[in-house]
């Protein structure tokens, strides 16, 4: 989004990640910490973002957590964590966005979800849950806004080599990748990718669609 010459806003829990991201690209780049596990922060977050920027005419929810096990073993609080961050603060941020991308009568929406909000996968019922949610909640409000030219998509990304992809065992890597016909994990910048053509004013007539990268792990 930057080589585009996007100007941003990132936010994230901890404010030296951001700072840190921020000084690789030097200028239009803002930093805004957020815990999205505190309601006030997070209904706070779209207008402190808008006041940084002076207007901004996109929204990427990207944010995931995992809290895993099996259904007989998984407690209240790991349910509730997971969908309170997961879907419940996207949810509120694209509320909030609505709100200022309807009066401009334009906006762009892409919402993270998950191969595993298409597919469900065992020990991960919370997980699933909240990334199902994200894609049924965002055809919903693709719906509801499409006539103010306000598109809402996701992507479901597959195995996308990252800090979550990181604590998988050698054996459990070896497995998943004898499943993906491209026989290798995805990359952040795969999933940029997508992001920037939703984005784009190629993507003005696509709206309520899930975009699949996942090497072909699930079509």
């Amino acid at each position: 989004m930057h080589k585009a010459r996007a100007t941003l806003c990132i936010s994230s829990t901890k404010k030296e990640i951001l700072e840190e991201v921020a000084k690789k690209y030097e200028k239009n780049i803002h930093v805004l910490p957020c815990n999205l596990s505190n309601p006030e922060e997070v209904n706070q977050l779209i207008n402190k973002a808008s006041e940084l920027m002076k207007g901004f005419d996109g929204l990427i929810c990207n944010a995931g957590i995992t809290q895993d096990s099996l259904l007989l073993r998984m407690t209240d609080e790991a349910w509730q964590k997971v969908i309170d961050i997961n879907l419940t603060s996207t949810f509120k941020l694209n509320r909030e966005a609505c709100k200022k991308f309807i009066k401009n009568n334009w906006g762009r929406i892409i919402n993270i979800s998950s191969i595993v909000g298409l597919t469900g996968n065992a020990g991960q019922a919370n997980y699933a849950a909240s990334k199902a949610g994200i894609i049924a909640m965002s055809k919903s409000i693709a719906k509801e806004v499409a006539s103010r030219n306000v598109t809402v998509n996701c992507i479901a990304p597959g195995f996308i080599d990252t800090k979550m992809t990181e604590v998988l065992n050698e054996g459990q890597k070896e497995k998943i990748l004898d499943n993906i016909p491209m026989k290798r994990m995805g990359t952040g910048k795969e999933i940029a990718a997508g992001v920037l053509f939703l984005a784009s004013d190629e993507a003005k007539y696509i709206t309520g669609h899930v975009l699949n990268i996942n090497g072909g792990l699930f079509m």
